[in-house]
């Protein structure tokens, strides 16, 4: 096998991306063959070399991309010390250590990609790339005009930063509640559920319906599939250029 930079062996391996594989070979975490290496930009090939992180050696696989219908009362976690579900509890036949791309909380359903290629986890995450995320968001009551367009150009204060929705479009409506559809590129705790929640109007159901170029299709509630060259493509090609250092 040809050699490759450390860090992006490292992410290539689902660690982590290539930027925060920099940060754990600065901080001394990374090992070839039992030596601490500090340098960056060191070739290795890792059919030669015993590459470990934290003491714990890679394991690089082909790169995997998975596209899950996610269903509330399930953690975006693989693995919890309560014994709550998780999305692993649906992706057991998946042969290869997959990782979610985000997070949807436990009362969201809805489209999440999972993948070992943490290089295009972080590109998909990050701001700078511009991704958009799109919900549906049932809320208590009828928000009035004002107040959304108030919610598209102010924003509210997540996680301390200030994040506006890009958009707000209204699907419908029934006496009690009102469905919106909202697009967002960022990536917040519990973002939607703050903007709503931010003009008096929490949210009853939240269902991620796209993410970049990804719908869901008729893809049944539980279900997952592996993603196409063609969407994998797609993907990649909405986050390319991105990164200019």
């Amino acid at each position: 096998m040809a050699e490759e930079r450390l860090q992006k062996l490292i992410a290539r391996a689902g660690v982590t991306s290539r930027r925060k594989a920099e940060e754990l070979i600065r901080a001394g975490r990374v090992k070839i063959d039992g030596q601490v290496v500090c340098e960056l930009g060191l070739k290795v090939d890792p059919e030669k070399s015993d590459i470990r992180v934290d003491d714990q050696p890679i394991r690089l696989e082909p790169p995997v991309y998975l596209l899950l219908h996610k269903p509330a009362g399930y953690l975006t976690a693989l693995s919890d010390p309560h014994g709550r579900r998780t999305i692993k509890d649906l992706i057991k036949e998946v042969p290869y250590r997959v990782f979610p791309v985000g997070r949807l909380d436990n009362a969201t359903e809805g489209l999440l990609i999972l993948t070992n290629d943490g290089e295009l986890a972080h590109r998909l995450l990050h701001p700078r790339y511009g991704v958009e995320k799109v919900y549906h968001a049932q809320v208590k009551g009828h928000p009035r005009p004002e107040k959304i367009k108030w919610l598209i150009e102010e924003g509210v204060i997540v996680e301390g930063k200030r994040v506006r929705p890009r958009s707000i479009k209204q699907l419908g409506r029934t006496r009690r509640t009102t469905m919106f559809e909202v697009v967002v590129t960022e990536g917040r705790k519990r973002e939607i559920r703050h903007l709503f929640a931010a003009i008096g109007h929490p949210v009853r159901y939240l269902k991620r319906v796209r993410f970049g170029p990804l719908t869901l299709g008729d893809l049944p509630i539980g279900g997952w599939r592996y993603l196409s060259p063609e969407e994998v493509q797609a993907l990649k090609k909405i986050i390319k250029g991105g990164d200019k250092t």
